[in-house]
């Protein structure tokens, strides 16, 4: 069997994914799809062939197995893989859609018209609607077949015997499963796979949209940022007034600081005192001018 169209198929969800898409995915290529490939199929390839029952009545074994298997564990397996997968065929169907869009759009307007999408793969606007309501289906469908084997087979267990009064079984009849032990194994295994792809899905729904409010919080503060004044009012004035000072060239007005109560005492006896000292010096400068008269020097 050719299996390269499974591989570029693989390869494009891959390529459209984030890091938990990409680990969901390897999750559910090897330990889902391969193992119900390669093991599950055989495991139960000898299901009802294999279902006795301790009595001859023809038809009791159909009847009971019926009754107990209403549907058949490989078979919900394969339907829940189906289903699960399709939605992230959805996002590169998606991503095809604005790929064939903008080239017809490059036909019609020419080689140098405007793109209409920068990067048709990056999630923004429908794409990343389209991603985020795939995560939801798949997680949908992974909840929803566990809680129908759940409800069908009890706590996900196979007994090894089980007792069957269904007509036309004459009276309550015992009925043993083929390899309940290994069935029981591979049913825990696919439980906890598809557990741990329901973890992966919810981390990505989180971190889409955390990241998505984070970029819409930047670009709102860059809004904000842009919108505020660069410059005051009062500063844009001292500003105005320092440069109407040197063009006149004249020197700025220097503010004499006001004081008042304990401050002003003291400046007034600060100024007094340096009035006295002065006018003293005033009254000593004509007694010394006089022993500098010209008779005091010398003849030549």
């Amino acid at each position: 069997m050719n299996w390269s169209w499974l591989q570029e198929l693989l390869s494009g969800v891959n390529k459209y994914s984030t890091v938990f898409g990409r680990i969901w995915l390897s999750l559910v290529v090897v330990f889902r799809f391969l193992v119900y490939v390669v093991a599950a199929e055989r495991v139960w390839s000898d299901d009802q062939t294999d279902f006795e029952c301790n009595t001859r009545q023809p038809g009791c074994s159909n009847v009971c197995y019926d009754h107990f298997f209403p549907v058949s564990h490989i078979r919900l397996w394969a339907l829940q893989l189906i289903l699960v997968t399709c939605p992230s065929l959805l996002v590169v169907m998606h991503v095809a859609y604005r790929e064939a869009k903008q080239r017809k759009h490059r036909e019609a307007e020419g080689e140098n018209c405007r793109r209409l999408y920068p990067d048709p793969g990056k999630k923004r606007g429908g794409l990343w609607w389209t991603y985020l309501l795939s995560l939801v289906f798949k997680v949908a469908v992974d909840v929803t077949f566990l809680y129908i084997f759940h409800r069908l087979y009890a706590n996900f267990n196979l007994p090894r015997v089980v007792r069957c009064a269904e007509a036309p079984c004459p009276n309550t009849v015992d009925c043993f499963i083929a390899r309940p032990t290994e069935k029981k194994l591979f049913t825990y295994f696919m439980v906890a796979t598809a557990t741990l792809c329901i973890l992966l899905n919810l981390c990505e729904m989180t971190y889409l949209v955390a990241k998505r409010c984070w970029e819409l919080a930047a670009q709102r503060q860059g809004r904000e940022l842009l919108s505020k004044p660069t410059d005051c009012h009062h500063c844009a004035q001292q500003k105005n007034q320092s440069l109407r000072t040197s063009s006149s060239g004249q020197a700025p007005l220097r503010s004499v600081p006001l004081y008042s109560g304990e401050g002003a005492a003291s400046e007034g006896r600060r100024g007094s005192s340096l009035i006295s000292v002065h006018s003293q010096s005033l009254a000593q400068t004509p007694s010394t001018s006089a022993n500098f008269s010209p008779a005091s020097f010398p003849a030549d």
